[in-house]
């Protein structure tokens, strides 16, 4: 079931997002986040950090699992994606980064890096929540468009838009990774609960054919119409055509 919310300025897409996530941490400080990075969720975690500061919400009992990572940056890369979460939210909280797990893009084994995280995941149980952006395709993690869709944790080759919408985060679209280790669609679609955040004008055809549009491979996000617990937050112009 869908729970579509919308919200009318970026103020209100942060708190909305992050007041889910506190409130999750207050009722079970040990829980299982199922975590996201790109450009959605970066106001999510900045509420998240002030939230902690004011000691009204506490990360130091639970755990996160990262949904994907490029392949070939190491960690320490400005665009590598522990860099970011570390940057993003980890430094600035009382998680242990012990507790913390994102794929490793830098193995020399994709796949055996993606057996091991998949076997991580397993280990963990069920993740209590799992944020999610929404690519411009339809891919939520890495999980692109495709004829398949793979169930657990995979090297995927990245869509030439996705790899488009990513470059601005990099000097040119060259230096774009062009391989990713992502959480499988039937890794996501096992969160207890999942939290879908889109926003801008340039989301609302997407954001439309993900949740009233056919179930379909082709567009991976749609899937998330079979999960009992979905909550979508949209701000006005990512929702224009809901």
């Amino acid at each position: 079931m869908l729970n579509i919310i919308k919200v009318n300025n970026e103020q209100q897409f942060n708190e909305t997002g992050a007041g889910i996530i506190a409130s999750l941490l207050q009722t079970n400080p040990r829980a299982t986040l199922g975590l996201a990075t790109g450009g959605t969720p970066v106001g999510v975690y900045q509420q998240l950090i002030e939230l902690n500061k004011q000691g009204l919400v506490s990360f130091k009992e639970a755990r996160s699992y990262n949904l994907d990572e490029y392949i070939g940056l190491p960690e320490d890369h400005s665009e590598s994606y522990r860099r970011f979460m570390n940057e993003k939210l980890f430094n600035h909280v009382d998680i242990d980064l012990n507790n913390t797990y994102v794929p490793s893009g830098v193995s020399g084994d994709g796949h055996k890096a993606a057996e091991e995280y998949n076997l991580l995941l397993e280990k963990a149980g069920q993740v209590d929540l799992q944020l999610l952006g929404l690519g411009h395709n339809g891919h939520i993690g890495f999980n692109e468009p495709a004829e398949q869709l793979t169930a657990a944790t995979h090297v995927v080759e990245l869509d030439e838009v996705t790899r488009k919408a990513n470059a601005r985060y990099f000097n040119s679209i060259d230096e774009v990774p062009t391989h990713a280790i992502t959480m499988g669609i039937g890794s996501i679609l096992k969160a207890k609960q999942i939290l879908l955040m889109a926003k801008g004008a340039d989301k609302a055809e997407i954001v439309a054919k993900a949740l009233k549009g056919p179930v379909t491979t082709q567009c991976p996000a749609s899937l998330l119409q079979l999960h009992p617990n979905v909550v979508v937050i949209v701000d006005q112009a990512a929702g224009e055509l809901l």
